[in-house]
C-alpha cells in the first residue's frame, strides 16, 4: 500500500473513532413516556437559599442543583410558578446543562400559579371570583413551554387551588376547568405540543377522594379534560389532623419502641394509599379511566408545633427516611410518578419560625447534608465532586445512626388519648 493510501485509510479510521466518541443524541421523550417510569424519579422543587424569595437562587446555583438531583436518579422537577424569575432560571440551567452534556436529562412539570380575587391582600377573598392575575400566570406559562418544549412536558394549573383549607386563595374547580380548557384548545391548535399534557396538581380531597361536597359537575368535567390526575397526599400532615391511623393502638402498647415507630409508618403507607385509591375510585365511578400520579408527598424533619415533641412526634429524620424509602417502592413498583416533596430545605416558608415543619421537608438540608434518607446514596458515592453552596454533600449526623436514633420520637399511645378533630 503506498504512503498516500495509508494517510487516507488511517485519516478515515481516525475520522470514524471520533464519530463513535460523540454522545449519542438523547431521544425526545413525552409525559406519557415518562410519567409512572421509575427509571424517571420526580421531585419538587424550589432552591431558594434565602429567608425570602426576593432573593432569588443564581444560574449557577440552580446547575449545581441539578447536578445534585441528577446523581439522586431525579428526571422530572416540578415548579410552582412563574410569576417569579425562579422557573425560567431552571429552564435556563438546564438547557445550558444540555448544552454542555447532550446526554444530560432532566424535565419539568410547569406550574402555573392561580389564585382567587383579593388572594394575599387586606381585603377579603371572594373565592367565587378568579384574581386578575391568572391571565397573564398562564400566558407566562404557555411562553415557555413553546420556548422549552425539550424540556417542559407538563403543565400544572395551580397547587392547592381548589380545597377548602387553602383559605387565602382557593378558587372553585369552574376557573382551573377554564384554563385546562385553554390550554387544550391551544394543543388542538396547534400552538402547543399535542404531547403536552395538562393537569391540575391539588390535594386527594379536591380530586373528589374525600367530602362529597367536593363533588360537583365542573369537578367532574376537570377530570374528563386533564391528561392525568395530580393528586397530594400528606399522612405527616394527618399524624395530628386525624390522627386515629397514627396512635400506637392498646394491642401493641407492650412492643419495642422500634416495633411501635415501624409499623406507624407502615400505617402511614397505607393512609396514602387508601387516598389514592379514594381518588381512583371516584374518577372510575364518572366512567373516566386514566392516569393517576402524586404530585405531593413528604415529611419532615424538624417541627416546634402539631407534628413535633408536644404534638404529634411524627418528626424526625428516621421517620422521614422510612417514609421516603416506603413510599417510592411502593409507587416505582405501582408505576406512579410521586413528585416527592420536596429536595432542599427553605428556610422562606416559615421564615420567623427557624424550626417550622414547613422549613424542613428537605432531603437535604441548607448546610448541603444529605438527611437520613440518602444516606446510602452517599455511601454508594454518586455525590462525588459536587456541592451545595460550597458544601460537599454529606451525611447529617456525622453518619451515626446512634445519634440520630437519640432524636426519634415514639408516636403517643391511644390509651389516655382523647382524639379531637
Amino acid at each position: 500500500m503506498s504512503s498516500l493510501k495509508k494517510y487516507i485509510t488511517l485519516s478515515i479510521f481516525i475520522i470514524m473513532l471520533g464519530c463513535n466518541d460523540k454522545p449519542k443524541e438523547v431521544k425526545q421523550l413525552t409525559a406519557a413516556e415518562i410519567l409512572g417510569n421509575p427509571e424517571y424519579l420526580a421531585i419538587s422543587y424550589g432552591g431558594y437559599r434565602q429567608k425570602t424569595r426576593d432573593i432569588q437562587p443564581t444560574i449557577k446555583e440552580l446547575k449545581d442543583d441539578m447536578k445534585i438531583l441528577a446523581a439522586m436518579g431525579i428526571k422530572i422537577l416540578r415548579t410552582y410558578n412563574v410569576q417569579l424569575q425562579q422557573a425560567t432560571n431552571i429552564l435556563k440551567a438546564i438547557r445550558e446543562l444540555k448544552v454542555e452534556d447532550p446526554n444530560f436529562e432532566m424535565y419539568v412539570m410547569l406550574g402555573a400559579w392561580i389564585d382567587c380575587k383579593n388572594a394575599w391582600t387586606d381585603k377579603a377573598p371572594d373565592h367565587e371570583v378568579e384574581s386578575e392575575q391568572n391571565e397573564a400566570e398562564i400566558a407566562r406559562a404557555v411562553a415557555l413551554a413553546k420556548q422549552y418544549p425539550d424540556i417542559i412536558k407538563i403543565i400544572a394549573v395551580g397547587n392547592e387551588a381548589m380545597v377548602n383549607w387553602a383559605a387565602s386563595y382557593f378558587v372553585r374547580p369552574n376557573v382551573i376547568l377554564k384554563w385546562v380548557n385553554h390550554l387544550q384548545d391551544l394543543k388542538t391548535k396547534g400552538d402547543l405540543s399535542k404531547d403536552l399534557w395538562i393537569t391540575s396538581s391539588d390535594d386527594f380531597s379536591s380530586w373528589g377522594g374525600g367530602d362529597p361536597s367536593y363533588h360537583t359537575k365542573d369537578l367532574e368535567a376537570l377530570i374528563k379534560t386533564v391528561d392525568y390526575i395530580s393528586m397530594h397526599t400528606y399522612p405527616m400532615h394527618n399524624t395530628h389532623y386525624n390522627p386515629e391511623f397514627w396512635l400506637v393502638p392498646e394491642n401493641e402498647t407492650l412492643q419495642s419502641n422500634e416495633a411501635k415507630i415501624e409499623q406507624a409508618m407502615q400505617r402511614a403507607l397505607t393512609f396514602a394509599q387508601k387516598q389514592y385509591d379514594s381518588v381512583t375510585n371516584y374518577m372510575k365511578s364518572l366512567g373516566v379511566n386514566k392516569p393517576i400520579h402524586i404530585g405531593e408527598t413528604g415529611w419532615a424533619t424538624v417541627s416546634n408545633g402539631h407534628y413535633g415533641t408536644n404534638g404529634a412526634r411524627a418528626t424526625d429524620e428516621y421517620k422521614s427516611g422510612r417514609y421516603h424509602q416506603l413510599i417510592r417502592k411502593w409507587s416505582n413498583e405501582n408505576n406512579i410518578s410521586c413528585f416527592y416533596f420536596e429536595a432542599f430545605d427553605e428556610q422562606w416558608k416559615d421564615a420567623g419560625n427557624k424550626l417550622g415543619s414547613e422549613n424542613h421537608f428537605g432531603l437535604i438540608n441548607l448546610k448541603g447534608q444529605a438527611k437520613y434518607a440518602l444516606w446510602d446514596l452517599v455511601d454508594k458515592g454518586v455525590f462525588k465532586g459536587l456541592s451545595r453552596d460550597g458544601n460537599p454533600i454529606t451525611k447529617t449526623y456525622n453518619g451515626d445512626f446512634e445519634n440520630l436514633k437519640d432524636d426519634v420520637l415514639v408516636p403517643p399511645s391511644v390509651i389516655g388519648i382523647k382524639v379531637t378533630h
